[in-house]
């Protein structure tokens, strides 16, 4: 499988910001909107008829610390708006393209730096405690949401496996199946797509693996059946469709710094003061609003996370 460099992505696969208001001038045809509207679209709006709601298993889940007050973004822009390269580049075709993936039966084998490697059956996951965790999330692209995930800590998967001194970094690999995600047919990135974690990062409280949203369980687009949900980092570090979770003493080297390294740092910490090479991080634009608003050092969640990275150059360890 080739991978292409940097230069060699077409920024329609990087999807920077404007790409997003440039799809809905597309589909409702160049002259259709007003300017007000080009630069404030609700997705919602301009859903096909085809397009479905993927209905979920209700989920027990207490209400989690951590949460933000902050308006939930609705259901139906969270499913229908979604960064998933392995079913398609465009935001808007994943909901359709992962209707008929089906995450049933599913296995999760941890392994690596531990002394009880163990392969976690989903359904078993599912029965942990769950809480509803309602995050920030802001992708490198510009845009951001307020979603009620669904999930429990990462640490207490982690502490079921006994990390042993050694391990100093969490290495996450999603499924490989080209035949279930038509993106892995395409060269975009290399695939199965892999995510990585400092052992501090994964075991904060904060650090969750969700496997629902909105009381449900998580629809396919979003990731079923579990996915990584790291608030104070870019979108592209929440790892979806995760089948395997490895401790290892050095730092894994993710799909995105593979494709682009100049772009996508390993760590990926919201940071409004270190700028992506094609455009500003200094403002966000929430999906469904009209004005942008200023971006939030690590997202907002500053106060718990900040002294992860004490004396650290955040430009050089972007």
């Amino acid at each position: 499988m080739l991978l292409k460099k940097s230069s060699d992505i077409r920024s329609s696969e990087i999807t920077p910001e404007g790409i997003y208001f440039n799809r809905r001038k597309f589909l409702l045809g160049a002259g259709a909107i007003a300017g007000a509207a080009l630069v404030a679209p609700k997705v919602e709006r301009i859903l096909m008829p085809s397009q479905p709601v993927l209905a979920g298993t209700k989920l027990d889940a207490s209400k989690g610390s951590y949460s933000t007050s902050e308006k939930e973004t609705p259901y139906n822009d969270i499913t229908h708006y979604n960064n998933y390269y392995e079913f398609s580049t465009d935001k808007y075709e994943p909901a359709d393209l992962a209707k008929n993936f089906n995450p049933r039966p599913w296995t999760i084998k941890v392994e690596g730096l531990v002394n009880k490697p163990k392969t976690f059956d989903i359904d078993s996951l599912l029965k942990m405690p769950l809480e509803e965790r309602i995050y920030r999330m802001r992708c490198v692209e510009g845009w951001s949401m307020v979603i009620p995930w669904i999930g429990f800590p990462l640490s207490s998967l982690l502490n079921q496996v006994e990390p042993n001194s050694k391990a100093k970094f969490v290495e996450f690999t999603s499924l490989y199946d080209p035949k279930r995600f038509p993106g892995q047919q395409r060269s975009v990135l290399e695939w199965p797509y892999v995510e990585g974690l400092r052992m501090d990062e994964a075991m904060h409280p904060l650090t969750i693996l969700a496997v629902g949203l909105y009381g449900d369980t998580l629809p396919n687009q979003d990731g079923a059946p579990v996915r990584l949900v790291v608030p104070w980092k870019y979108g592209f570090k929440g790892i979806k469709a995760i089948v395997k979770i490895k401790l290892v003493e050095r730092e894994p080297v993710s799909a995105w710094t593979k494709a682009a390294p100049n772009e996508y740092g390993f760590y990926s910490n919201v940071n409004p003061n270190v700028d992506h090479p094609r455009w500003s991080q200094a403002k966000e634009r929430r999906i469904g609003e009209f004005l942008k608003r200023p971006t939030l050092m690590y997202n907002g969640y500053g106060d718990q996370v900040a002294s992860l990275y004490t004396g650290m150059d955040l430009k050089k360890n972007f």
